[in-house]
């Protein structure tokens, strides 16, 4: 799913409720508890690029990649400083690049909005292909009972400052459609447009699966921000498997 003029406001509503600094600390503790500290990452779905500048801060080598153009261009006027970053325009299910990394990340259920569980397939084997030998594939998606339960068939009304949306959502098949309307105060006038977005709503099994199918050897899962394991009512499932 591409953004769309949601990207114009994204970073102003997103980084209210996700904490990247705190995104990043995670990842390090991630690496330091298989006692791995790689030295290039490739970021996927990267969006405005919020993760990836901390990285970059960070002294790490960052390739990073988005579908939406939109994102992109926000993500550039963070990056272009950076000279230990790069920034393409790709897809999760067939990227190519001509080297292999240390890890792969990608944050904030970007792995939801694969809806097909064969390119789901063909991403994991496709980050497995760029990984080198005990490369590290760090990922996290929304929970199935988040999507079936929480976002569910409920509808959300948001009035931030000059911004005001509904987020109407529908659950059927495994499938979370979004419907947004957003009215963006410009001077004295409001603009509505409209986005849908699409969630595939996945359980832990399947992910595991998928994972050791394409040649993972070892995998783990954690409830959100930390390395305590999933319960039935887990929101965000952190994933970490090593090649």
């Amino acid at each position: 799913m591409v953004y769309n003029r949601f990207a114009e406001i994204y970073d102003r509503l997103m980084t209210k409720d996700i904490d990247y600094d705190e995104w990043y600390n995670y990842i390090e503790d991630l690496f330091k508890r298989i006692d791995k500290k790689p030295k290039d990452i490739l970021e996927m779905a990267c969006g405005t690029g919020n993760l990836t500048e901390i990285l970059a801060k960070n002294r790490y080598d960052v390739e990073c990649f988005d579908l939406s153009e939109e994102m992109l261009v926000i993500a550039y006027e963070k990056l272009r400083k950076y000279k230990n970053v790069s920034i393409r325009n790709m897809n999760m299910i067939d990227f190519k690049f001509n080297k292999k990394f240390d890890s792969v990340i990608s944050i904030c259920d970007s792995i939801n909005y694969i809806i097909n569980m064969k390119d789901l397939e063909k991403t994991f084997l496709n980050v497995f292909n760029h990984l080198k030998d005990g490369g590290i594939f760090i990922f996290d998606i929304n929970s199935y009972y988040k999507l079936s339960e929480v976002i569910g068939n409920n509808t959300f009304i948001y009035d931030e400052e000059d911004v005001f949306y509904t987020w109407e959502n529908e659950f059927e098949d495994d499938i979370c459609n979004f419907y947004l309307t957003f009215f963006l105060k410009e001077k004295d006038i409001y603009h509505r447009f409209n986005e849908v977005h699409k969630e595939r709503a996945f359980h832990i099994e399947e992910i595991m699966l998928l994972l050791k199918k394409v040649g993972f050897k070892e995998i783990s899962s954690f409830d959100g921000l930390s390395f305590k394991k999933p319960s039935k009512k887990s929101t965000r499932i952190n994933f970490l498997a090593i090649k």
